[in-house]
């Protein structure tokens, strides 16, 4: 059981279908519960937005939730994640499941999961935090880059590709999903980086440990890098040798779950797996 609820915090999308219309019916639910209302509809979220809150209900898809990260894992906020989106792998409620759900969550039936979030500084001193990836690429988009990465100061390798992408376990099942990475238990502390496109048959996706301090140079005169936390979100493009490093952050992302949730249901769910043995509803395998 967490804390019950007394001030909770709305971040609602208004361009997703019924997000407007849940939106108000739980602001009634909460009222009623003598809870304390706060709301935006502008994302991301305004410094400061979450202070003093109990918890940020999020009614959107996952790019709406995206934008409360930084405010969230700052002041270490619960995020109640709504899905009005598609794939929904970070909105985990539906809308059926939080209105049935609601009271119990008002009164702390739910479970806090901490996500891992990547810090990523820039030589131009601009710093910023991510759920799911960091995305180097060229600035105007088309062009290779020849980029060197370290790990601990240690030369891993140059590549020359269309981009890297350092992932977060949360962001796994994301862009670096699309570009053929592994998907990584949520649980689990670790960088994973994929390069997109690379001009070799041989480089693969490195799992990275916890503590790792990795440092990337742009080997590139002519252009610089851009470079995108979270999708498009913080952009910052970066001279030729202009360090970007990147690091696991101290800080994580609290993110409410209702009891009995499951990641590799909602994965198999979100990635439509089929096959496997099933009996009587079952999903154990057979004995052998």
């Amino acid at each position: 059981m967490q804390p019950p609820i007394r001030t909770l915090a709305f971040v609602v999308n208004d361009t997703k279908a019924g997000a407007p219309e849940l939106a108000g019916a739980l602001k009634q639910m909460a009222k009623a519960h003598g809870v304390t209302i706060r709301e935006t509809h502008s994302y991301p979220a305004e410094v400061g937005f979450l202070q003093g809150c109990d918890a940020c209900c999020v009614i959107g898809g996952d790019g709406t939730l995206l934008g409360v990260v930084s405010e969230a894992a700052r002041a270490q906020v619960p995020v109640i994640g709504v899905n009005r989106g598609t794939l929904g792998f970070l909105t985990t409620f539906s809308a059926d499941e939080v209105r049935s759900q609601f009271p119990s969550l008002l009164r702390g039936d739910y479970n806090v999961a901490y996500r891992s979030l990547l810090e990523c500084t820039t030589g131009e001193g601009q710093h910023g935090l991510a759920l799911n990836d960091v995305l180097i690429k060229d600035e105007f988009s088309s062009g290779l880059v020849r980029l060197e990465v370290f790990a601990d100061d240690e030369l891993v390798t140059e590549y020359y590709c269309d981009g890297l992408i350092f992932s977060t376990p949360t962001g796994s099942t994301a862009y670096n999903l699309s570009a053929g990475g592994p998907l990584i238990h949520p649980g689990a502390e670790v960088i994973a980086m994929t390069p997109i496109c690379p001009h070799t048959l041989s480089n693969r996706s490195i799992i990275f440990h916890h503590g790792v301090r990795l440092r990337v140079l742009h080997r590139h005169s002519k252009s610089g890098v851009l470079v995108a936390l979270d999708g498009q979100r913080n952009q910052v493009t970066c001279d030729s040798n202009s360090p970007i490093a990147i690091s696991l952050s101290k800080i994580r992302l609290p993110l409410a779950q209702r009891r009995g949730y499951s990641h590799f249901a909602v994965v198999r769910t979100k990635l439509k797996w089929s096959g496997g043995y099933v009996e009587s509803g079952s999903s154990k395998p057979p004995m052998t």
